[in-house]
């Protein structure tokens, strides 16, 4: 009985010690999709790890599976390029595991270009902890047209 309550007690504690690192890290998350929608790289940057990769994977049309790699600067060009454009990525959900200072994010998604669906997929996040914060540092993600609930 008393072996029980301990182990009872112990999860108990570990979800509420893992509650506001969640948090955090889906604020991390958030805040790099809020960037997105307003075109501000500064604000995107924030949000990544020094060496941040971006991968992404794809199906062609004759049904091959590709690996694409994106550069960051890129990446950050591309979405200040496009200002005044809405590039609105929305979270469906989060599933988040932690092991110390790392994390990953399970993030499945929709894309809407200037509100039309543009395509919807999984990001994964791969997020580190740097000094208390959460960085993101590494981002690979699917993408697909159909099969979009």
């Amino acid at each position: 009985m008393k072996l029980t309550a301990l182990l009872a007690f112990l999860f108990f504690c570990n979800r509420v010690i893992a509650q506001p690192e969640t948090e955090a890290i889906k604020k991390s998350i958030n805040t790099f999709f809020a960037g997105m929608k307003s075109n501000d790289s500064a604000l995107i940057s924030s949000t990544l790890d020094s060496a941040c990769f971006l991968y992404s994977i794809m199906q062609t049309k004759t049904g091959t599976t590709v690996l694409e790699e994106e550069k960051m600067a890129a990446f950050l060009k591309q979405v200040t390029d496009l200002k005044g454009k809405n590039i609105d990525e929305r979270p469906l959900s989060f599933d988040i595991k932690i092991d110390g200072a790392m994390a990953i994010a399970w993030t499945p998604y929709k894309l809407f270009f200037n509100d039309q669906f543009y395509h919807c997929g999984v990001d994964v996040f791969t997020l580190i902890n740097r000094n208390g914060n959460w960085k993101i540092m590494g981002i690979t993600d699917t993408r697909r047209k159909e099969g979009c609930n």
